[in-house]
């Protein structure tokens, strides 16, 4: 696998997208507290830290592993550069580092040698671990972010350019992040087919968007709604979430603690979106979670319906109602589609039982992991 000029400049893309995330969130939220909305400022900064911290402890139980495997010891500027949160511009730094010379120094020749295919692959591995730390931290930042945005943009019936910004900052980086992580990690495994093409990207893309969209517009209802059933409902999802990862047995991470927090992370996640954890065939799973996730959507917009029109401004509402359901439905299309039509192993015989990567030759982290 080749880490070509144009995955490079994807990769600056990708940090210029991160960074501008960061700047809007930090944005927001001193905006927040300058107009006296204490909690929303609060609960904006919350986010944030919660992200960032969990990320950055992957990031480093990550740099420790590959040290070890190396045969070298910990090095304590890690430790003190992930206290600081900067061990994801750390990553960034040593892949765009490599990556350049990788993409424009050795492309000169036409055949690649096994010194110079490794390089590749090491890129490749190392901006694989990046967009999923980049994956980590838009769902358990960005996602509640932008449920935030949406619920004050309603509730106020009118919004500043920075949480304009926020929305649009947000919507951006939950569909790259999500994109690139899947793309990257069929990179990184040479058992797996590529992501090739346009149209299976972009497919895939609006499947994702267009579906977590519909939940993040149907969980704001429902804020408006009550807010204490709107949590309890979020926490029931959360804590299904983390016993599926734990039924499914994940042999994710090295240590115990930090495979608990992986499987805590999992479960927060398919609060929004389903995604296969172990690289098994999930179709029936997934088919009873998108009935779920349908019957659930269903049931929140009748509860509103039936609730008096004092509640909610009846023309949001009515715009509101027509675009969960919307995009719901488009969600579900460009799923079949994708599935149907574009997707890599569509051609493959199934294997139920089968770990991803497991008969790969290359040791990588990612082969316990696959979004799908």
């Amino acid at each position: 696998m080749k880490y070509t000029k144009l995955t490079f400049m994807l990769s600056v893309l990708g940090i210029v997208i991160y960074i501008t995330d960061l700047i809007v969130d930090i944005w927001v939220s001193v905006r927040f507290f300058y107009e006296g909305q204490n909690v929303f400022g609060i609960l904006t900064v919350s986010f944030m830290l919660f992200g960032t911290l969990v990320v950055q402890c992957f990031s480093y139980s990550w740099f420790k592993a590959d040290l070890k495997k190396a045969g070298q010891e910990s090095q304590c500027c890690f430790l003190l550069l992930h206290c600081l949160q900067g061990g994801v511009f750390t990553r960034y730094w040593f892949a765009l580092k490599n990556g350049y010379h990788v993409a424009f120094k050795n492309s000169k020749t036409a055949n690649f040698t096994e010194e110079q295919i490794d390089s590749h692959k090491e890129v490749i591995d190392r901006m694989t671990d990046l967009s999923m730390l980049r994956l980590f931290e838009t769902y358990l930042e960005g996602c509640p972010q932008l449920v935030l945005q949406l619920y004050t943009f309603l509730e106020l019936g009118q919004a500043n350019f920075s949480q304009y910004a926020a929305i649009l900052v947000s919507c951006c980086a939950i569909s790259w992040s999500t994109v690139a992580y899947q793309v990257a990690l069929r990179k990184s495994l040479p058992d797996k087919n590529l992501l090739n093409g346009f149209c299976p990207k972009f497919t895939y893309l609006f499947y994702k968007l267009f579906t977590l969209l519909s939940w993040k517009l149907s969980i704001v209802l429902l804020l408006f709604l009550d807010v204490k059933i709107a949590l309890f409902l979020l926490l029931f999802l959360w804590f299904l979430g983390i016993l599926w990862a734990f039924k499914k047995q994940t042999q994710f991470c090295a240590s115990i603690s930090m495979e608990f927090l992986y499987r805590v992370v999992v479960g927060f996640i398919l609060t929004f979106t389903f995604f296969n954890i172990k690289g098994q065939n999930t179709k029936c799973p997934m088919f009873c979670y998108y009935i779920v996730r349908v019957l659930a959507t269903v049931g929140i917009l009748v509860v509103f319906w039936v609730s008096p029109a004092s509640i909610f401004n009846s023309d949001y509402f009515m715009s509101i109602s027509i675009t969960i359901a919307l995009t719901l439905v488009l969600g579900i299309i460009f799923l079949i589609v994708y599935y149907g039509t574009f997707h890599p192993n569509r051609n493959e015989e199934t294997k139920p039982d089968e770990i991803d990567g497991k008969t790969t030759q290359r040791d990588c982290r990612m082969k316990y992991f696959l979004m799908e």
